[in-house]
């Protein structure tokens, strides 16, 4: 107790800025999870079909984030190395491609994937029963791509910054918003009845097309709100600046943000793929598999939630050419999030048969459900370590080998092992999610294995 009240005194300048970057992003991961969860659990309220046609579209809206959320990481990385060298002006200009980013992919990618969104769901082979309502839901969340864009990198812009609590702000807004619109968009009309009182509701019943709408709508909020936070910022606002395109500048946040792009839309597709193959099991193992993957989620946000603020951290400490910082912070951060998410797959080893009956009435798909979550639930230590060294890095923009490493992991061993589960030894969902598990974990040890050589040296060495 001594020793550990020690290291807190001795390290107290760090775990407080960790605390100050950490907490909001954890807050944001949980609302975002929450809000999950409620959407969910309101289209499964309808039927097993509306369940498998919302995750059918949920597994291919990975793939349409992952180009913005790496354009957003290659922003963060090079904001938070300028700030972290003084170099203001320069922050302030990569703050100006962002939004040259957020214009050119929300419009290009909306349009794109709008377009391709009534054919979707036949390449992806899913029952002809839930192909309209999964095609007009990935259809109409696709429409305000450019308000999607907005939230997504400028929030990265923010977070690049030291600024978490603003994106945990608009999930805030995005959130309530999803949450309000669901009420009256989903459900058909309906007396509600509280206690010795009554009270009509009035609602439109578009179900699945419902939830999409009231997910559309709340893109548009939190891209809004972001704008103006970016405006408003004193650090970064570009108001009194020439918004000019400077190829130089938006060529190093590519250099960083295209092998991340590349790494999540590979383990996107591989993850298309996976749910691909998932979908010849049948309709149940495929809303079994779409609600275990949602129940989940909500285990990751301490990791998810301490990646932020690595990622800022790694950046500053490049900006400074202090490695003995960047070290110092990657254990402290590790050791964090892997004592937490120890504490949370606990819980999901312990109380999976809860976790499902949140979003599903049905015996058979929560009997299925706590099987395969057990399976995950001992992996997340591991997967703490994965996501703080993704996050490590990300800030450092070293993505080439990060990139590799997913390549291999999701189609060598997710892909190739579901495949020979399936097809060779005729497993099930259970086998299929062991795959899931060991592409997490062999990626972990070679991620764990690059750091601790010390690669990323390399980037301090150049920088000087």
């Amino acid at each position: 107790m001594k020793q550990w009240s020690t290291y807190v005194r001795d390290n107290q300048k760090l775990l407080k800025m960790i605390f100050y970057l950490a907490w909001p992003a954890v807050v944001e991961q949980a609302l975002q999870t929450v809000v999950q969860y409620i959407d969910t659990a309101m289209v499964g309220r309808i039927d097993a079909n509306a369940s498998a046609a919302v995750g059918l579209s949920v597994t291919m809206t990975w793939v349409v984030n992952s180009a913005l959320i790496a354009i957003g990481i290659g922003v963060l990385s090079c904001i938070a190395e300028s700030i972290g060298a003084g170099k203001m002006d320069r922050a302030r200009a990569f703050g100006i491609q962002a939004l040259y980013f957020v214009v050119i992919m929300g419009i290009g990618m909306g349009i794109l994937m709008v377009g391709i969104s009534p054919f979707l769901p036949k390449w992806m082979g899913a029952d002809p029963a839930i192909r309209r309502d999964a095609a007009l839901y990935f259809g109409i969340i696709c429409a305000p791509m450019l308000f999607r864009a907005s939230s997504t990198i400028l929030g990265a812009v923010m977070r690049g910054a030291g600024d978490t609590k603003s994106p945990m702000i608009a999930n805030l807004f995005m959130n309530l918003t999803n949450v309000i619109l669901n009420f009256f968009l989903i459900y058909e009309s309906r007396t509600i009845f509280w206690g010795e009182f009554s009270f009509y509701l009035p609602s439109a019943g578009l179900g699945v097309v419902g939830a999409a709408i009231a997910t559309a709508i709340s893109y548009v909020v939190g891209g809004i709100f972001m704008m103006i936070v970016y405006y408003r910022n004193p650090m970064l606002s570009p108001r009194s600046q020439k918004l000019s395109f400077q190829k130089n500048l938006a060529g190093k946040c590519l250099h960083i943000g295209i092998p991340i792009a590349l790494e999540r839309i590979s383990a996107c597709l591989g993850q298309v793929v996976f749910t691909s193959l998932v979908t010849r099991l049948g309709t149940l193992a495929l809303a079994t598999h779409s609600i275990a993957i949602t129940a989940e989620q909500a285990f990751y946000i301490p990791g998810y939630g301490m990646q932020a603020a690595a990622a800022t951290m790694a950046g500053n400490s490049l900006g400074e050419g202090d490695q003995k910082k960047l070290k110092h912070v990657t254990g402290i951060i590790v050791t964090i999030a892997v004592i937490l998410m120890t504490v949370s797959g606990a819980l999901l080893f312990f109380f999976p048969g809860f976790m499902m009956s949140i979003f599903t009435k049905d015996p058979q798909v929560i009997a299925g459900g706590v099987t395969v979550l057990k399976i995950v639930a001992i992996s997340e230590p591991l997967f703490a370590v994965l996501i703080i060294l993704e996050g490590i890095f990300n800030g450092l923009g070293d993505t080439k080998a990060p990139f590799f490493f997913s390549i291999f992991t999701m189609w060598g061993v997710r892909i190739l092992g579901t495949c020979f589960c399936m097809f060779m030894l005729h497993g099930g969902l259970e086998m299929i999610w062991i795959c899931m598990v060991a592409d997490n974990v062999t990626r972990c040890l070679l991620l764990g294995t690059r750091f601790l050589r010390g690669s990323w040296k390399k980037k301090f060495i150049r920088r000087g």
